[in-house]
């Protein structure tokens, strides 16, 4: 419900943009008017403005009128279409949904989904904070099963409530083969309505485009 609230109070804005945008078109052209009429009364008579070039300066301001709200309707319509496009992703929120995002960890353990590259005998997972400092280092199998990321430094430690990152070293014969981002779980809170599309907002503040989740899981 506080989502469809914050998109429909977004088109009212762009809503009330545009008759602004419009109230000034209208404002301008009534100056260019007046700045037109006193030119004409001004003018050199024996040397008169042609009325081609008159309706030359009309012509231009007329297209420019046009070409402003043109604009308006498009972003308009763009908002509009955002919104339409949440609505087909409000089932989502509340589910949990894989991606490359970072996972927000608050003592509750992280599934993480990691993807060894072929020809791998050996497989490190690498936590790192928000800040990109490397927290944790533990041997995984060499599988694409998820697996669970309990929050434990290197030293031992819990560590603090915040956002992790993952990378994966995987081996051969003991040769780095390749550091790939790992993905991670993550609770969806909100769908957002955007011009641009629909955004996602993850537990922890994440935002993320549809297109990023490649699995959707039940949160419980």
């Amino acid at each position: 419900m506080t989502t469809v609230t914050a998109a429909t109070t977004t088109a009212s804005t762009v809503s009330s943009t545009t008759s602004r945008s419009t109230s000034a078109i209208s404002s301008d052209f009534e100056t260019f008017l007046k700045m037109l009429t006193v030119q004409m009364q001004n003018q050199d008579p024996l040397n008169p403005i042609e009325s081609s070039d008159y309706a030359v300066q009309l012509a231009t301001f007329s297209g420019v009128e046009q070409q402003v709200k043109t604009n308006d309707l498009l972003e308009s319509l763009a908002t509009q279409m955002g919104v339409m496009g949440m609505t087909q992703f409000a089932g989502w929120v509340g589910m949990e949904a894989r991606s490359d995002a970072p996972a927000y960890y608050d003592g509750t353990p992280v599934t993480v989904a990691p993807n060894p590259v072929a020809g791998s005998d050996q497989a490190v997972l690498v936590a790192y904070d928000a800040a990109g400092t490397e927290v944790s280092r533990e041997a995984v199998a060499v599988s694409a099963d998820p697996i669970t990321w309990d929050g434990v430094g290197t030293s031992g430690n819990e560590l603090p409530t915040g956002l992790y990152t993952f990378k994966l070293e995987c081996y051969n014969s003991g040769s780095l083969l390749s550091i790939e981002t790992v993905e991670t779980y993550n609770r969806i809170v909100e769908a957002q309505g955007t011009g641009a599309g629909t955004a996602l907002v993850l537990r922890g503040g994440t935002t993320i485009d549809t297109g990023d989740v490649t699995a959707l899981r039940d949160a419980g």
